[in-house]
């Protein structure tokens, strides 16, 4: 019997200004260390997390998205981003720093009525 759950991590805050974002990742690849299913969701202002080109001279703050490249070496291919989100903030998947799924506000909500675990950021 697996002990496998399904943790989904759904981040909806913009990057810099909070500490969340960056605790979520910590507790991402604390929880992928432990062998669990690990999906990342980025929603509302959480879409700027993966843009591309962000400056962090002139904020008190370490520019932590090279972080995300990291992930696939955690196992962490399950990144999903809300269409809606994305295109409220007029940015596409060219814009992202890595590849992610492109899912529908809908298609989301399916997604996390699957999760064993869903934690937002």
């Amino acid at each position: 019997m697996s002990d496998t759950k399904k943790f989904m991590f759904v981040n909806r805050k913009a990057p810099y200004g909070t500490v969340y974002a960056l605790e979520s990742l910590e507790v991402v690849l604390i929880t992928a260390a432990f062998d669990q299913d690990v999906s990342l969701v980025f929603m509302d202002d959480g879409v700027y997390q993966l843009k591309k080109g962000q400056q962090t001279k002139g904020i008190e703050t370490k520019n932590f998205s090279p972080a995300y490249r990291a992930l696939e070496g955690y196992d962490i291919e399950k990144l999903y981003v809300e269409k809606e989100a994305m295109e409220a903030r007029g940015l596409t998947e060219d814009d992202l720093l890595v590849d992610v799924t492109v899912l529908s506000r809908a298609e989301m909500g399916a997604l996390m009525d699957e999760q064993d675990v869903v934690l937002s950021f």
